[in-house]
């Protein structure tokens, strides 16, 4: 699934108010010609601070994933060259 990130227009722009940013979550399908065409899922709408903050944790997540992956990958090579 992908996502197309862009800064939503606001009506009436406040000073103070923060940037909004809509978050397109697509996918490719095949139309009935066999073509194949994006499709928007589900839009999300979120103060672009929000939207950091989640990529931030979810970031951190997948780096505490890869982490736990190398050490997983590591015991296997171990295994395998040991004699």
């Amino acid at each position: 699934m992908a996502k197309v990130i862009a800064e939503k227009v606001q009506e009436q722009v406040q000073v103070d108010s923060p940037k909004i940013v809509e978050i397109k979550h697509t996918r490719t399908m095949q139309d009935a010609l066999g073509n194949d065409v994006e499709v928007v899922d589900y839009i999300n709408t979120k103060p672009v601070d929000v939207a950091i903050a989640d990529c931030e944790a979810h970031k951190a997540n997948l780096e505490s994933q890869l982490t736990e992956c190398e050490a997983e990958l590591a015991d296997y090579i171990a295994i395998r060259d040991a004699e």
